[in-house]
C-alpha cells in the first residue's frame, strides 16, 4: 500500500526532482546525448539497442511523426557509427488504433534498418496486445527474414506455445530472433505466472527450448540464479558465442553486466531515450509499484 501511495504521488512532482532519480536510467532527453551514452557502451564491448521512449498515442498523426523519427535516429546512429540496433513498440505507430497503418510505420522502419545491414527489435506490450505483434512480427519478417526480431515474456502461461509455434519460420541462416524478459505489465493470474520461482523456471525452460531448436536468445535480466542457470544451459548444448547474447537495462546493476562481459559474453544494452521520459517513469511505477520504494531511497541517497 505504501508503495502504490508513492507511486500515485511521484507523476505531481515537480520533473526535476523525478529526473535526480531517472538520469541514472535513461540516456537523454534527445537523440544527440543517446548516441554520446551509446558510444560510451561500445567503448566497453558493450552493443546497444537504442529505444525512443513513447506508446499508446491517440492519433495516426503522432504515428507518422513517430515514424519519422526513427527513421532519423537510424540515420544518425549508423553515420554515428554507433555498434548496435532499434527497438520499438508497436502502440507507439498506432497498432491500438489501425493495425495495418502501424505495420505500414514498422515495415518502413525495418526497411531502413536492413539497408544498413541492421536489425529492429519489435517490443511486446501487454496483453491484448500479444496476438498482433507476433502477426506483426511473422508478417516482416517473411519480408526482412534477418533484420527483425520479437520479444517473449517469461510469466506469460502462454509462450511456451508461442515457441513452439515460431519454428516454422525458424530457417538456417535467419533464426527466430527473440528477447527473453520475465514481464513488467500487471496481468491476471489465469495468464501469468505470479510466483517468483515460478516465473525464473519457465525463463529457464524457455531458454532451452530456443537452444534446442537453434532459435536466437537475447536474455533479457538482471537475475543472478537466470544468468547462472543461463552459464550452464550454454554450456550443456555448446552453445557458439555469437548464437545468443545477454541483454541489461541502461544504468541497471553495472558490476553484473561487467563481469558477464568479462566472461567473454555478447552484451547489449536498453538505451531508453526521449522527450517522453517523464511518462515512460511514471507509467512503470504504476505497473511495478514496488519500484517506487527503491526510488524514494535513491532520491533520499541524491539528498
Amino acid at each position: 500500500m505504501i508503495n502504490k501511495l508513492i507511486a500515485g504521488m511521484l507523476p505531481h512532482m515537480p520533473k526535476s526532482l523525478v529526473w535526480m532519480f531517472s538520469k541514472e536510467y535513461i540516456a537523454g532527453e534527445n537523440l544527440a546525448q543517446a548516441i554520446v551514452n551509446a558510444k560510451k557502451l561500445n567503448d566497453q564491448g558493450i552493443m546497444t539497442t537504442l529505444d525512443v521512449l513513447g506508446e499508446f498515442i491517440t492519433s495516426l498523426d503522432e504515428a507518422e511523426a513517430n515514424k519519422n523519427e526513427y527513421l532519423e535516429v537510424i540515420e544518425t546512429a549508423e553515420r554515428a557509427g554507433v555498434v548496435g540496433n532499434y527497438s520499438l513498440k508497436p502502440t507507439f505507430f498506432g497498432l491500438l488504433l489501425d493495425k495495418d497503418v502501424a505495420y505500414r510505420h514498422i515495415r518502413e522502419i525495418v526497411a531502413k534498418a536492413a539497408v544498413y545491414g541492421n536489425f529492429v527489435r519489435i517490443d511486446m506490450e501487454d496483453s491484448p496486445c500479444t496476438d498482433m505483434e507476433l502477426e506483426l512480427y511473422r508478417k516482416i519478417k517473411a519480408e526482412f527474414p534477418a533484420n527483425v526480431g520479437l520479444v517473449i515474456q517469461a510469466y506469460l502461461k502462454r509462450t511456451a506455445k508461442d515457441l513452439e509455434d515460431l519454428r516454422d519460420i525458424n530457417l538456417p541462416g535467419s533464426p527466430v530472433n527473440l528477447r527473453l524478459c520475465k514481464g513488467i505489465y500487471v496481468e491476471p493470474e489465469a495468464i501469468a505466472y505470479k510466483k517468483y520461482s515460478e516465473i525464473n523456471e519457465n525463463f529457464l525452460k524457455d531458454i532451452e527450448f530456443m537452444f534446442q531448436n537453434k532459435m536466437y536468445p537475447a536474455i533479457a535480466t538482471h537475475d543472478i540464479p537466470i544468468i547462472e542457470g543461463s552459464y550452464r544451459l550454454i554450456e550443456k548444448y555448446n552453445v557458439p558465442r555469437d548464437a545468443y547474447e545477454f541483454q541489461m537495462l541502461y544504468g541497471v546493476t553495472p558490476a553484473l553486466r561487467k563481469s558477464i562481459v568479462d566472461r567473454g559474453h555478447r552484451m547489449r544494452v536498453y538505451v531508453p531515450f526521449g522527450k517522453q521520459w517523464f511518462g515512460y517513469c511514471t507509467r512503470r511505477l504504476k505497473e511495478n509499484p514496488q519500484m517506487a520504494g527503491v526510488i524514494l531511497k535513491a532520491l533520499f541517497k541524491k539528498g
